[in-house]
């Protein structure tokens, strides 16, 4: 499934993607509003609301005719249990709730008699009635007391057992649903609208002198969803082009902010894959989050710069160091195959004994490259700690002896170091050999608590480090024993295994001989 996926799916540009799902955000709530009837909710209570206003405007007036004065009929209304307030018109209508009754039945016969009062009232407000009914479009039909109709083809028939004029009869107001059987479907786009083939229905008391003495009964199809957006085509189409221009701009700012950085980052990359100069981008509208991937990026140019100048030189040291040996060795065999018939044993014995020289000092710096590369690649295993006294406990009796005094006493804290034990050790041991190989009697360690580290001094009364030297001890291959078969390794392997553990290796100024300082790591128990 997967793969059926990625085989299909688009690689886009990030531009592309961002104002796609800013699109969809933005039209979620259009859709929404469509898909929850939220809008189409809104025009079948705005049609419920029309339908309650002229209701109790028809209420009213036709209680005049059953009050006989203005102050009679005021009096009534008061006593009207329907739900009037001077600031909106409270609907109850929700199409996600309400019930959909049946087609309204039509009447009934009947053997009552229209109430004479209110066929009297019917006749006087009948001109009033048809021409609200032009304007409105609406059904209104007059009942009296017992439900029958008043007027219209059907006066004098019932509708009296229609639960709608029983409630109204009894006193309240009430709006229902009923389907629409005339409503003929014009689009194939309206089965979206469950409004469209549905008609409200408002039963209103008309109220005089405190009795019920009729109901106005009116019905109407509410405006249909996409008649309504039609109508408001003006306001969706200047919302729909400003949220357009507002998600251009908003694509525009995120485009300056994450994609040109990235952009620029990525050509960057490629400058340095291909060995050229990588210039990190300054973009000018700047996050967090890009401007901690930008130095991330300057430091990893950095270090593969640092890295590639030490590669660089390594390997110019490294060829320069392998040839001389190799040169004697090449020019011992070639000696010995042209004249090693015609050299004396002691002429023969001394060129073997050169190319046996050659041969240790290569097997030497073979070793020491292992050492170093191990050294270099070194990384701090969870949970590594030594502690220091039984450290400098195993210096003071593998390397003391007679002749050459190694002093601790100024070292002993009580502390574990955040470092592997073996490897603090090989880094002792290094300065400690090259304190003894520069001619010292004496080396003292000393040790010094600071914050979370600890800080170590190697220093002895040798020689000392000639001033020409100081800057290149930490060279690879750089030494001034190499008569004496020294690799110029020891120091860099050294430097290597502490910093690999979290620590530094330092040369320090001194009077007198030479003095080395260790940073080390202290080691915190996790709380």
């Amino acid at each position: 499934m997967k793969q059926l996926i990625a085989r299909f799916w688009p690689v886009l540009r990030l531009r592309s993607i961002m104002f796609i799902l800013l699109l969809v955000v933005a039209a979620l709530p259009g859709v929404a509003a469509i898909g929850l009837r939220v809008y189409e909710n809104a025009l079948v209570r705005r049609t419920e609301a029309e339908l309650i206003a002229q209701g109790s405007a028809l209420a009213a007036s036709t209680a005049l005719g059953f009050a006989g004065d203005a102050a009679s009929a005021a009096a009534s209304r008061a006593t009207d249990p329907g739900n009037y307030d001077d600031r909106t018109i409270s609907t109850g209508i929700d199409l996600r709730t309400s019930a959909v009754l049946g087609e309204r039945p039509d009447p009934v016969p009947t053997a009552l008699k229209p109430d004479p009062a209110a066929a009297m009232m019917a006749k006087v407000w009948s001109p009033v009635i048809d021409q609200t009914r032009q304007v409105t479009l609406a059904s209104i039909m007059l009942l009296d007391r017992q439900g029958v109709v008043l007027n219209g083809r059907d006066a004098g028939r019932s509708l009296a057992f229609l639960p709608e004029v029983r409630t109204a009869l009894a006193g309240r107001p009430v709006t229902t649903l009923r389907h629409n059987g005339s409503y003929t479907r014009s689009s194939a786009l309206e089965w979206i609208s469950r409004a469209t083939d549905i008609r409200l229905h408002h039963a209103r008391p008309i109220i005089a002198k405190g009795r019920v003495v009729g109901v106005v009964l009116l019905s109407r199809s509410p405006r249909a969803l996409f008649r309504g957006m039609y109508e408001d085509r003006g306001k969706i189409a200047a919302g729909t082009a400003a949220i357009f221009l507002f998600l251009v701009a908003i694509t525009a700012a995120l485009g300056r902010t994450i994609v040109r950085p990235l952009e620029a980052l990525s050509k960057a990359t490629r400058a340095l894959a291909e060995g050229r100069q990588a210039a990190p981008p300054q973009p000018t509208l700047r996050v967090q989050e890009i401007d901690s991937l930008i130095r991330d990026f300057a430091t990893m140019a950095a270090a593969i710069e640092v890295r590639s100048h030490y590669l660089r030189d390594f390997a110019t040291a490294l060829a320069h160091e392998f040839k001389t040996p190799l040169t004697g060795l090449s020019g011992g065999i070639e000696l010995l195959q042209d004249h090693g018939s015609a050299m004396s044993e002691t002429e023969r014995a001394g060129f073997l004994a050169n190319m046996a020289a050659d041969t240790q000092r290569l097997n030497r710096l073979i070793s020491r490259l292992l050492d170093l590369a191990k050294a270099d690649m070194q990384r701090p295993h969870e949970g590594a700690a030594c502690d220091l006294a039984d450290v400098l406990a195993r210096i003071a009796d593998g390397l003391g002896g007679a002749g050459f005094t190694i002093d601790t006493s100024a070292a002993r804290l009580a502390v574990r170091l955040r470092i592997d034990g073996s490897a603090l050790e090989t880094a002792l041991t290094t300065l400690v050999d090259n304190a003894r190989a520069a001619g010292a009697s004496e080396v003292t360690l000393a040790a010094a608590l600071i914050d979370r580290q600890v800080e170590l001094t190697v220093s002895d009364n040798g020689s000392g480090i000639a001033p020409s030297d100081r800057s290149r001890i930490f060279e690879p291959f750089f030494t001034s024993k190499r008569a004496q078969g020294g690799t110029g390794l020891g120091l860099p392997i050294a430097r290597a295994l502490i910093e690999r553990n979290g620590g530094s290796l330092t040369l320090q100024e001194t009077p007198a001989g030479t003095c080395f300082g260790l940073a080390l790591p202290r080691w915190i128990p996790d709380t």
